[in-house]
């Protein structure tokens, strides 16, 4: 008589990373309820509605659940098909956006463009298309990377077209973000460590003598510096930055009763969302949310591992491609609100307020998803092969 054999718990069929989605979700959600809280106030002054900037981020989170429903359904083999196509398309947006009459300028930096009624940040597109282009280059030129300095500078090359494009807006800090994604999935796709760090020592030169030559951007490194030195003027953001965090102490002051988000603290909603969490939420809130970025890259990375065991090199570095600039761009956000780098206008992953950034990156994140479908399926075909 045959003894029972033991089967493992049934998946389901799509396979879903459940420590990914937690992240995901969380973000997601916390950042929605800080938005709110950092918002309302706008919203009676903009637009005499209380609800006007939460109602909007709530339809810009559902449009982003929708387009990365849609993004779910496209394989990685598309994706590495048509990722040189992309490219050009990406250098393509960044020219329209200054083109005058068509780029929308806010803040002095001409960044967005409307579709459909929705400002679409183009540096976000660049980023996510930065990802799919650079793991198909490594896929296909692994051998130049590994072995020639010039496998590595070609790229680059190109690259720079994007990054001067992206400081004509200006926008210095997305052209930092793109050229950390480029390097680092070279580094992980296996460049000479010698190479990288000759390159990566020419690229740090070069952004420092960006930030010399800028006097905005140099006034911003010596406020940075001392901020408490004008702290009306240059370093007002990061002084009612650190005020925020202050008042926070250990569990906040409760969601809902901060006070710097109320026309002290600029930009609350968007760059500076983690200030008022701060201060509403305190330190056990700005832990949570680090532990919630934390699990979200260690995710993408064992996916991105779990790829490149079964053989799916492209999707192996897409996922530390992404892992990368949401790491590097939380990283960024957290360490300007917390006074550690000089203040840049990049946004919090998942939780500030937009309806581009938000679309794209919940897009990019659906793409870590089906590399994890994938990759789940490639396996179970090869475990139920030999007995097929």
């Amino acid at each position: 008589m045959l003894k029972p054999t033991l089967k493992s718990r049934p998946q389901g069929r799509l396979h879903i990373d459940q420590a990914l989605m937690l992240a995901c979700f969380g973000l997601l959600g916390i950042g929605f309820v800080m938005v709110t809280s950092a918002s309302l106030h706008l919203g009676v002054t903009m637009a005499n509605d209380i609800s006007y900037y939460p109602f909007k981020q709530l339809l810009h989170i559902i449009f982003g659940l929708m387009f990365a429903g849609a993004v779910t359904q496209i394989s990685m083999e598309t994706w590495e098909r048509i990722g040189q196509t992309l490219f050009i398309a990406g250098l393509l947006l960044l020219l329209v956006v200054l083109v005058p009459g068509v780029g929308i300028k806010v803040n002095g930096s001409i960044r967005w463009l409307s579709i459909l009624g929705l400002r679409i940040q183009v540096s976000e597109v660049v980023k996510f298309i930065s990802v799919i282009y650079m793991a198909g280059y490594v896929t296909r030129h692994a051998d130049h990377v590994r072995h020639s300095a010039y496998g590595l500078v070609k790229p680059l090359m190109l690259f720079s077209v994007a990054c001067v494009l992206l400081l004509l807006e200006p926008d210095f800090g997305s052209a930092v973000v793109i050229l950390i994604i480029a390097m680092g999935m070279m580094f992980l796709g296996g460049a000479r460590l010698s190479q990288f760090i000759v390159l990566l020592a020419l690229v740090s030169a070069l952004a420092v003598m960006l930030v010399y030559v800028s006097p905005y951007r140099l006034a911003r490194v010596l406020s940075f510096r001392d901020p408490w030195a004008d702290a009306k003027n240059t370093g007002f953001q990061l002084t009612q930055a650190l005020i925020s965090f202050g008042r926070g102490e250990f569990f906040g002051v409760g969601l809902g009763n901060g006070i710097q988000k109320l026309f002290y603290l600029p930009e609350a909603h968007t760059d500076f969302l983690f200030s008022v969490l701060g201060e509403e939420l305190g330190l056990v809130g700005v832990i949570a949310i680090i532990a919630l970025f934390t699990t979200l890259i260690v995710r993408a990375f064992r996916i991105g591992e779990q790829a490149e065991q079964n053989g799916h090199k492209f999707s192996a570095l897409v996922a530390y491609g992404l892992a990368i600039w949401f790491g590097f761009q939380s990283f960024v956000n957290m360490g300007v609100n917390m006074g550690m780098l000089p203040t840049k206008g990049l946004t919090l992953p998942l939780m500030s307020y937009g309806g581009g950034s938000m679309i794209v990156m919940c897009g990019a994140l659906a793409v870590l998803f089906r590399i994890h479908y994938e990759v789940t399926e490639h396996t179970k075909s090869n475990v139920k092969g030999p007995h097929a």
